[in-house]
């Protein structure tokens, strides 16, 4: 499964409006600025993930965006879910039909990854993008003197 680059953003928005709106809505403005997205392409996301029940707005002047629900209940699938068919696989070289009875060259070796990409979405939850810490890059070894 290859995420769009609006499910990334949704993603991202989520992550920030998670992190920013305990005591306050989060205006699209500051989200927007925060994450060097383009206002009315991240109002739509935004709007989208509201309409799935993953985040709730307000309108007026202390109006703006804030989680549907906790981190810890809310699944990256279903952040991604109005932006990317979930569960719905597809042939890994574009064939219309794939599947145990018709498989691609790829179909055995690929359905092991996509079921592994399937359950991180399913089982990771904006909390624990939240508390994820970067992994440090293995520096080369310096060679001795």
């Amino acid at each position: 499964m290859w995420l769009s680059s609006t499910a990334q953003h949704a993603i991202r928005a989520v992550l920030y409006v998670a992190e920013h709106a305990e005591e306050r809505p989060v205006r699209v403005d500051e989200i927007a600025a925060a994450l060097g997205n383009p206002r009315n392409y991240l109002s739509k996301t935004l709007h989208a993930l509201t309409r799935a029940g993953v985040l709730r707005s307000e309108r007026g002047p202390k109006g703006g965006f804030q989680l549907s629900e906790r981190p810890e209940r809310l699944t990256v699938a279903r952040v991604v879910a109005p932006f990317e068919p979930v569960g719905e696989r597809r042939c890994l070289v574009g064939r219309p039909e794939c599947g145990g009875v018709h498989p691609c060259a790829a179909h055995h070796r690929w359905s092991g990854v996509a079921s592994a990409v399937e359950n991180f979405f399913a089982q990771t939850t904006v909390a624990d993008l939240l508390v994820a810490k970067p992994i440090a890059r293995a520096r080369p070894a310096r060679p001795r003197k």
